[in-house]
């Protein structure tokens, strides 16, 4: 495999796609699908559009199997989320390549990087005359970054079931994080937690603000209903995968779990925020409303909640959370989504875990792959319950260091090294070869 080659060649297609602005909302993902198309029939793959909408097409390529083994797709959204160029250093929108090896845009860590290298797998595959035993698929989807069109996945899921596959790697995993032990260890994301919308309503008695001791303002009781939320804590779970990232980072999970997830958190700056919520159920409060009008004191201020849920959790666990946090002496009402969106995981020890965890080897001898529960969406739920798919987010950052590439998504100034975008094609290519050649 000629690297250089290979790193321009991801490099320049990664330039290209950073400069298609599908800012979402309004998505308008068409153009960068058929940049995708373009490029990787020119390679040799086969490739069509699905839409629902014409301006926010998905991409579904293949290199077809023989049916005698696994199949594997490659996922990567196209959309972005908004960016104001007032702010960066470079064009959000320009793919900018400075002197140091870092591509700039919107997209950069975000995830037109791990769209642009697996579409470069899918194409060297397709040269070499990759044949593989099950379908290879390569899959750009639209709408993940908001995904209320359900134009994207939640969609292509239900029009186009031939997309069914055994295994896929998506995006949430793969930095690198240097233990304050001395260990490194590489995530690999193999679930994610569940979103429901919680409202609570706090309901008092209207007056006139002129006179603040008449009725029971909403306000204040809202004020103290929010306060139980955010010191409330809520029961502690360990779930299978969880119980592997704790023996890992410390030895055991057993015994007190708060003191051990207290030990594992300390190891790198990273965990101290993201290690603590994989435990269970979180909750924060977000929106607020009220009166409309400055000389009413309401008898009705309302918060709304962003609730995470564990894989398995349910309605129901986090109503009993609610209501246990916000007690009985205040007059609340209390409104649930009907179901939480998401919330499921991908067992360990499969092949693709494996082959993930072989590679880290390879790369950096004695490196941990460590499995991580995703605090945050990530659309491969809809692969698990549409197909019973394993599906893992694994995209390997070795020359960034982690802050440096998680603080870029969703911020200013996002951008990825060159050496970053090698190395995950690399492991792209080196999977497909091992899964389902």
């Amino acid at each position: 495999m000629d690297e250089p080659a290979l790193r321009t060649e991801v490099t320049s297609l990664l330039r290209e796609l950073l400069a298609v602005d599908t800012s979402n909302p309004p998505g308008r993902e068409t153009p960068a699908a058929l940049l995708l198309k373009s490029y990787l029939e020119a390679n040799g793959v086969e490739c069509e559009l699905a839409a629902r909408d014409p301006d926010r097409a998905n991409l579904i390529a293949r290199i077809r199997g023989a049916g005698d083994g696994p199949s594997l797709a490659f996922l990567g959204h196209t959309d972005v989320v908004p960016a104001d160029a007032q702010e960066w250093a470079h064009p959000p929108f320009s793919g900018h390549l400075d002197q140091h090896g870092y591509v700039w845009g919107r997209g950069a860590a975000d995830m037109k990087n791990e769209t642009a290298s697996r579409a470069v797998a899918m194409a060297v595959l397709a040269r070499s005359g990759f044949r593989p035993r099950g379908d290879l698929l390569f899959i750009s989807q639209a709408d993940e970054e908001d995904g209320t069109e359900e134009v994207g996945l939640t969609w292509l899921r239900e029009a186009r079931p031939d997309i069914a596959c055994d295994y896929a790697i998506d995006e949430g995993g793969g930095w690198r994080l240097a233990l304050a032990d001395g260990r490194v260890a590489y995530t690999l994301n193999v679930g994610e937690k569940a979103s429901l919308k919680a409202r609570v309503t706090a309901v008092g008695e209207a007056g006139h603000a002129s006179k603040p001791s008449i009725g029971a303002n909403a306000v204040p009781l809202l004020a103290t209903l929010i306060g139980r939320l955010a010191a409330h804590r809520t029961r502690r779970l360990l779930l299978p995968e969880t119980r592997r990232t704790l023996e890992l980072l410390t030895g055991s999970a057993d015994g007190d779990l708060d003191g051990v997830v207290e030990l594992a958190r300390g190891l790198e700056p990273s965990l101290v925020h993201d290690l603590p919520p994989l435990f269970g159920i979180t909750i924060a409060p977000t929106r607020l409303e009220a009166s409309d009008a400055l000389n009413v004191m309401p008898g009705r201020a309302t918060v709304d909640c962003d609730c995470r849920l564990l894989p398995g959790q349910t309605r129901g666990d986090l109503e009993a959370e609610l209501r246990a946090a916000l007690g009985d002496d205040i007059p609340y009402e209390l409104e649930l989504d009907a179901a939480p969106v998401g919330g499921s995981s991908s067992p360990l020890e499969t092949p693709l875990h494996d082959i993930c965890r072989r590679f880290i080897e390879r790369e950096e001898p004695g490196a941990l792959l460590l499995p991580m529960i995703s605090t945050g969406f990530c659309d491969m739920h809809y692969l698990r319950e549409s197909f019973g798919t394993t599906a893992y987010g694994f995209w390997p950052v070795r020359r960034m260091p982690a802050a440096e590439y998680l603080n870029g998504m969703h911020n200013r100034d996002e951008r990825i090294h060159v050496d970053d975008l090698l190395l995950a094609t690399r492991f792209h290519i080196e999977a497909a070869r091992e899964l389902v050649g």
